[in-house]
């Protein structure tokens, strides 16, 4: 078992005369050697201080001292005194506030002693669990468990047994594990669903005579084969003068999901819907994800519609798609089609004919759409994504990149005008006075990344222009990204810029969207699966009709959004997670067979290297490369060998064995064929 070694030491409490209770502070310590911040702790069990609002290098924290800290608590540390040519280290003093308290793990039994060992890898020790509460989970059971005491930093935590999940490496024991892990929930309450059951799903003629009546309009809804919950449905006719009038249709959730119920207390607290591997866990009960709200074929549904009237012109090729007036308001609809992307695709092909006129124009303006937001600075990352097939029992059989074709293009430019034109009207009357509002921010690059990534980029042959204060154009990332298109750097140079952009975040204070090159975006078209998009439609609707917002509103919006932000991470995280556990089960059917895979990271105990169709990634050890002695290049991205100046750069194609698929740990095992 993982041992708690990371008391302060009596060394460091004799210099300081009496030692410091966990907790506190030691008045007699300048208040300039403290510093606050977020705490990132190693596999090692190193801990990092990032200090807020600072470029400093993070504070190293040794084990000894993290005095019961935990990976991503925010902390008060003390600096220890500088050392010449070394990284500044220091002690944690007092735990600010928990990220988290509770774990999956393996249950350990040694005679009247339970542990949990964590499965977290940034969990540096076990989690005693006194016998009464560990619900007689039997030894080498996976189970959730939270920590309930953990004041002493000599000693183990103490926990219970919050729930047994199963038996290791059964698949609903590990998917059950990847949400419980990420703080969501399989299920809903008996209260909730209660709830949802009391929600009437009847439209009333009174319901009706409130909204623009849209039911004889050409209407279908476009999305995945296996999808439930319809959020939105595109609308197609043609003017009179021959204008096109195109309409934008989301699910009106905020029409059953009120605020202050228990339905709306749920879907605040999840915040998501999570999408793994094999379901998904939806932030709704199934009754208004999958039925009342859901935009499902010959049935009317409530909407909330963005309409667009464009110039009969923009279809023609390389023409601008000229929006010249457009409405936002409640509607009733009746979906006359619900097309997969794949039958979609098929009549833009031309092999179906149903729908074609509608289809066929709303792809013209998608595409010049497309090529219009890429000349005014949109970024255009296009990152091969997989799809898993499972067997009955969730065994993964086989493993497809999922082709992204003009129907998937064609929906998204919608949504994208739907989100952006939205936000561009509470900008436009939120001019005298700033209106409380829902913003999809994205924030340009940190400079200090950039700079990197140009260095690079540089090592591979690509160019980057950086500006002299680290700035870069989206036109010349565009240029390198078009470069790699279709060639063996494509994945680990798109990859790699993404890593350099920063995280899109929800707020009320709006910045703009770098990514997209949109001075004001949203997220107004999914409410069905993201609670800001709820909230987008209720503030909206109060917008349209002028109702007034308290002030003390930008508070509570400000702090859902922050939360929403992270939800989001964690719901993206338990979906990698999903992924990388069935890539590593496919995998283990396939030790001893040679691959093809390209070198994604070169570190100082291995190669990083990703098989090629499958997008699995390994590591060949260093410890394997047994024909020379390799010696790290940081600054250009390779090994080279001491004696035979063999290199293994970044992005070189490699052919590889695959020699030990470990599931339980998720890590794949690779050697190069000579």
């Amino acid at each position: 078992m993982k041992k708690a070694t990371h008391s302060v030491i009596k060394e460091d409490r004799r210099k300081h005369d009496l030692p410091i209770p966990f907790g506190g502070k030691d008045r007699r310590r300048p208040e300039a050697h403290y510093v606050e911040g977020t705490i990132a702790i190693t596999a090692k069990g190193t801990g990092y201080v990032r200090v807020d609002d600072s470029e400093d290098e993070d504070i190293e924290i040794g084990q000894k001292f993290l005095n019961t800290a935990l990976h991503g608590d925010r902390v008060r540390a003390f600096l220890h005194p500088e050392k010449e040519g070394e990284r500044q280290s220091g002690e944690v003093t007092e735990i600010l506030l928990r990220s988290k308290m509770t774990f999956i793990g393996k249950i350990e039994r040694k005679g009247n002693l339970v542990f949990l060992l964590p499965d977290d890898r940034h969990m540096y020790t076990d989690i005693f669990i006194p016998n009464e509460r560990s619900q007689n989970a039997e030894n080498g059971q996976k189970v959730f468990a939270r920590i309930t005491d953990w004041t002493n930093p000599k000693k183990n935590p103490s926990g219970e047994v919050i729930k047994i999940i199963g038996r290791p490496g059964e698949h609903e024991t590990e998917m059950e594990a990847i949400v419980l892990e990420k703080g969501f929930e399989s299920t809903f309450t008996p209260a909730v669903l209660a709830s949802a059951e009391e929600v009437s799903g009847q439209i009333t003629e009174d319901e009706i005579a409130k909204r623009r009546d849209m039911r004889k309009i050409a209407t279908f809804t476009i999305d995945p084969f296996d999808a439930k919950d319809f959020d939105d449905a595109i609308s197609f006719e043609i003017a009179e003068n021959g204008d096109f009038e195109v309409g934008v249709h989301i699910a009106d959730v905020s029409h059953f999901v009120t605020p202050g119920t228990a339905l709306d207390k749920e879907a605040r607290y999840r915040g998501t819907s999570v999408y793994l591997v094999d379901r998904c866990i939806p932030m709704l009960p199934e009754r208004l994800s999958n039925e009342l709200c859901s935009l499902k074929p010959d049935e009317d549904r409530l909407a909330f519609s963005a309409i667009f009237t464009i110039d009969k012109n923009a279809a023609e090729s390389g023409s601008h798609v000229d929006v010249k007036k457009q409405w936002f308001g409640k509607t009733v609809i009746h979906s006359d089609r619900r097309f997969t992307y794949e039958e979609a695709q098929e009549v833009l092909e031309g092999k179906s004919t149903e729908y074609a006129d509608e289809l066929l124009m709303l792809n013209a303006l998608a595409k010049n759409m497309t090529e219009a937001r890429y000349k005014e600075g949109a970024i255009s990352f296009e990152t091969e994504e997989i799809k898993i097939l499972l067997d009955e029992n969730g065994v993964p059989v086989k493993i497809v990149k999922k082709a992204r074709k003009d129907a998937h293009k064609l929906v998204e430019e919608f949504m994208l005008l739907a989100n952006k034109k939205v936000a561009e009207y509470i900008a436009r009357i939120g001019k005298q006075e700033e209106k409380l509002f829902v913003y999809r921010i994205h924030n340009e690059p940190d400079k200090e990344r950039i700079r990197t990534l140009a260095v690079f980029l540089k090592t591979l042959g690509f160019d980057l222009p950086v500006n002299e204060d680290g700035g870069v154009s989206t036109k010349d990332l565009n240029d390198v990204l078009a470069q790699t298109e279709g060639g063996p750097f494509q994945n680990i140079v798109h990859t790699s810029a993404l890593r350099t952009m920063s995280k899109a975040i929800y707020s009320t204070k709006n910045i703009g969207h770098f990514g997209l090159g949109f001075e004001h975006y949203t997220h107004f078209t999914s409410p069905i699966r993201r609670y800001p998009d709820i909230l987008s439609h209720r503030l909206l609707f109060m917008h349209l009709n002028d109702q007034d917002i308290p002030d003390e509103a930008w508070h509570d919006y400000e702090a859902m959004l922050v939360y929403a932000t992270e939800r989001e991470i964690f719901a993206t995280d338990a979906e990698r997670a999903s992924i990388k556990w069935k890539q590593v089960q496919y995998m283990e059917t396939k030790e001893g067979q040679e691959f093809t895979a390209t070198i994604t990271g070169v570190t100082e105990w291995g190669i990083y290297v990703e098989e090629k169709e499958t997008r699995s990634e390994g590591l060949i050890r260093m410890r394997d490369l047994s024909d020379d002695f390799y010696v790290l290049d940081q600054k250009n991205y390779c090994l080279t060998g001491k004696h035979t100046k063999k290199k293994y750069s970044l992005g070189d194609e490699l052919k590889v064995k695959l020699v030990r698929a470990n599931v339980e740990e998720r890590l794949l095992d690779f050697t190069v064929v000579s």
